[in-house]
């Protein structure tokens, strides 16, 4: 019996993915519930498993593709057995014939299980994209070694891995075309098509751009309270919940504080309309393999410092691992970006529409400051900057909004009784 694998449904706005890897070959044994196929969406990379187990006959779309929900993509068949290339075998001669038939027939089959289900349980547990990566390098990724807890082998345990000597002088298939090619002014260069999130993420922020009147205002804050506080309670607060009590909780508890009093910083325009969010699902800027992504801390306004730092955490850890689901990506109402973990001194961020607003933390760095008209000290200081669509926000608004943050940062006791 045969058995369509078939696109899913993968979001609202979303009606067709790109073909990233096939993570089953024609002729290999599918367990029910493997992943056959991961696809690569505007958004997020999607594993498609099969429904029942057998064997994937046909593909029917390549590394590469773009395909459609409910498009048929794989066949399976059900109840089938591996290609016969996995167990070797010898022709009996003319006179082994009569005494090779006696045998049961299905003694061969179920030898050919136990070694499958033995060949399953030994693979290496890895993201998808460590997979793809490993199969581009030629990397066996039983020989790579992780420091995953859960021995989950990721993205940069392949990237960092060093292939044997050994392995580097097994016969390769004929290496593909060079991608250099030659220009006008005959100097090489290299041309990398774009994968559809990038393409996706360029087309939005040009969107942006041409639909938003984006305007940004900057401040700077003392971050010596803060910074302060943190050594003091480090300890008490990685004992109670278990993570580091870091930047990114007081921000967005700043932010949170700042959006109740200035609304039309957490709202978007539909059509001629203003919707004004009365939740406050904060974004947070990742960087992930495939480029920035903006996962969603939900209903920040009613969680803790702990808890808003244990979901940075699991969203960030996601993301490096291509795992982030469309629900974790979609519905924020205002977005934080952190360039200062690269070492940005200032930026201007850009909006993530549909929202109005978004927040540029920076790089700290001690510099003098005028303490009164005699005194000068060095103190760590950040430049922040609040990008905001002029359409519905003016200035005054903006800037008050940025200055709140300012003044609650410097005072960091005082979000106990704001947020």
């Amino acid at each position: 019996m045969n058995m369509e694998i078939k696109v899913p449904e993968l979001a609202e706005s979303i009606t067709e993915g790109t073909i990233a890897s096939w993570l089953k070959q024609p002729g290999e044994q599918v367990e029910k519930g493997e992943a056959i196929v991961e696809l690569e969406t505007d958004k997020v990379n999607i594993e498609v498993p099969s429904d029942e187990a057998g064997i994937l006959s046909e593909v029917m779309a390549a590394e590469g593709d773009t395909v459609r929900v409910g498009e048929t993509i794989a066949i399976i068949t059900a109840g089938g057995e591996a290609a016969p290339a996995q167990v070797e075998t010898k022709q009996p001669t003319e006179q082994a014939k009569a005494p090779v038939a006696e045998q049961p027939k299905k003694e061969q089959p179920a030898a050919v299980a136990a070694t499958e289900k033995t060949s399953l349980a030994d693979r290496p547990i890895a993201s998808p994209a460590a997979r793809k990566l490993a199969r581009e390098k030629g990397i066996d990724l039983s020989q790579v070694a992780t420091q995953d807890p859960l021995g989950r082998i990721r993205v940069q345990d392949v990237a960092t891995f060093e292939v044997a000597p050994r392995e580097q002088a097994k016969p390769t298939p004929p290496p593909a075309p060079a991608p250099t090619t030659q220009a006008a002014s005959g100097k090489s260069e290299e041309r990398i098509k774009m994968s559809r999130r990038r393409k996706t993420i360029a087309n939005r922020l040009v969107e942006v751009q041409q639909t938003a009147a984006m305007l940004t205002t900057f401040n700077e804050i003392d971050m010596s309270a803060v910074m302060s506080l943190r050594k003091r309670r480090q300890e008490k607060f990685v004992k109670d919940n278990e993570v580091k009590l870091g930047f990114m909780s007081f921000f967005t508890k700043a932010a949170v504080a700042a959006l109740k009093k200035m609304p039309y910083l957490n709202a978007e325009i539909q059509g001629d309309e203003i919707v004004l969010k009365k939740f406050y699902d904060i974004g947070i800027a990742v960087s992930a393999p495939d480029g920035l992504v903006v996962p969603v801390v939900r209903d920040a306004d009613k969680k803790n410092f702990g808890e808003i730092e244990k979901d940075i955490i699991s969203l960030a850890v996601k993301a490096r691992d291509n795992k982030l689901g469309l629900s974790d990506l979609t519905g924020g109402t205002f977005t934080i970006t952190n360039g200062g973990t690269f070492g940005s001194l200032m930026s201007t961020p850009i909006l993530n529409g549909p929202q109005v607003a978004i927040l540029g933390m920076h790089a700290i760095n001690l510099r003098p400051v005028a303490i009164d008209a005699e005194r000068m000290a060095n103190r760590p200081m950040m430049y922040v900057a609040l990008s905001y669509d002029h359409r519905i926000v003016d200035g005054k608004e903006a800037v008050t909004f940025l200055k709140h943050i300012k003044d609650l940062l410097e005072d960091p006791e005082s979000l106990i009784f704001e947020a």
